[in-house]
């Protein structure tokens, strides 16, 4: 990897792209110390202190620590990520949508644009929420139509600017500017957290205590990448014939090929989908201040919290963990089968002659994608839970309370792997223009 850098930062049209990104990277953090007019300070202090483990941790691990700040980049590009997510699904159900997806180049400018009015939209909603809910609890310095109109204009401004700065990159730099937008806040949080767990399980501990501590420690964050890594990299790849067919004097086709089926087809959006379900009552009753009552409905709030889960002293709550877990499987089926159409492949490789070998064209292919779509899927969201509950067990079992997760480790990793792929693509393509030219 750092030969990569190396050979890159040699080559001078990818060495102006990521001293752009690199710019650009700065630009984000910046806004992310930046303090929304208008804002209690003191009040976010103490709400943090107070709130139970996991409610925000989630939320704020994706807006790199801006959101407990209550900074201009509070809401980060979460709005723009539920939009994306919430264009996929229409593109399923509204044909109009489909038909855009399927217009090449100028469909897709159409549905980003919508996307973008779209995420404009739910970060005013969602800045609007919080400086209502939250201000009447003593968000603002003083609550009125004015304070929060500024703090919802600031948000919902810094969540638009955050998408026009991915976009930015994505156009400019290097990778896909969104994702590394927020690979970087999540980053930004890891060494707040390495310190909690020094603090918590090796500082005053004794030599012997405190390096075994270190080395468990280091070996589950190892353990934990090796694991996406692998999720990451793995695939099932189907081979693919095509017949052979004679025009005049020149045959076509014939050739041998094959269809790339990752093990993570849903990536992390069965996680992110699954955590936003069993966090949104939650965050709702912590806006109307019901989240310290007692009764049932506290009882299912603390099933719901994953800061309860795997909890020696209150194993109970764990329940919530296998709702989690299941909600997470039930997840990577749905998107997955919205994202990946056996019927449609099987139709283009009719059309195009091509066909598996062994399986006949037409319904029999259909029903051999389908079945290897769902073994592959199960072990997919199999991985996924793996990943995301070795962290949840140790928080619960040793109360190690950090921001980085299973789903941080998997953006982080991901993000970077296709980076890098990026880079390693583009300095290859640079190569041959270099050969052709000689």
């Amino acid at each position: 990897m750092l030969e990569t850098f190396r050979k890159a930062f040699t080559i001078k049209d990818i060495r102006k792209k990521l001293m752009y990104t690199f710019m650009m990277l700065i630009v984000i953090r910046i806004g992310s110390e930046l303090p929304t007019p208008g804002v209690n300070p003191d009040y976010i202090k103490e709400f943090f202190a107070t709130a139970t483990g996991e409610t925000f941790n989630f939320f704020n691990a994706f807006t790199g620590g801006s959101f407990e700040r209550m900074a201009v980049f509070a809401l980060s590009i979460t709005p723009y990520i539920t939009s994306s997510i919430i264009m996929q699904l229409l593109t399923i159900a509204i044909p109009k949508l489909e038909e855009m997806q399927k217009d090449g180049e100028d469909g897709r400018k159409k549905i980003q644009r919508i996307t973008r009015y779209l995420t404009a939209g739910l970060a005013l909603v969602e800045s609007s929420a919080m400086a209502i809910g939250f201000g009447r609890q003593g968000l603002l310095v003083e609550y009125n139509f004015v304070n929060a109109a500024v703090v919802v204009l600031t948000l919902t401004a810094g969540s638009t600017f955050l998408m026009w700065v991915g976009e930015r990159i994505t156009e400019h730099g290097v990778g896909n500017g969104i994702s590394i937008v927020l690979t970087i806040n999540i980053l930004s949080r890891v060494p707040n957290d390495i310190v909690t767990l020094f603090n918590q399980f090796v500082k005053g501990k004794s030599i012997a205590k405190g390096g075994l501590a270190a080395i468990i420690i280091i070996a589950i964050i190892f353990l934990l990448v090796f694991l996406v890594v692998i999720l990451q990299g793995g695939e099932r790849r189907i081979a693919v014939q095509y017949s052979q067919k004679v025009v005049g004097r020149k045959t076509y086709g014939g050739q041998s090929t094959n269809i790339p089926m990752k093990v993570n087809t849903a990536g992390v959006v069965p996680i992110i989908f699954a955590s936003s379900l069993m966090q949104f009552p939650i965050i709702i009753a912590s806006f109307l201040g019901k989240d310290k009552g007692t009764g049932i409905g506290s009882e299912i709030l603390k099933a719901l919290n994953q800061s309860n889960w795997c909890n020696p002293d209150n194993l109970v709550y764990t329940i919530g963990l296998v709702i989690y877990i299941a909600l997470t499987i039930l997840f990577a089926y749905f998107y997955t089968s919205i994202t990946f159409n056996p019927l449609e492949i099987a139709n283009n490789m009719k059309k195009s002659g091509g066909f598996i070998p062994g399986i006949r064209p037409g319904k029999p292919t259909v029903d051999y994608l389908s079945h290897i779509l769902n073994y592959i899927v199960f072990v997919g969201a199999c991985g996924l839970v793996i990943i995301q509950v070795i962290p949840i067990f140790f928080n619960g079992w040793l109360g190690a309370s950090v921001s980085f997760a299973g789903t941080s480790l998997i953006i982080i990793v991901s993000v970077i792997l296709e980076t890098m792929k990026q880079i390693e693509s583009q300095m290859l393509v640079r190569n041959y223009k270099g050969f052709l030219n000689n």
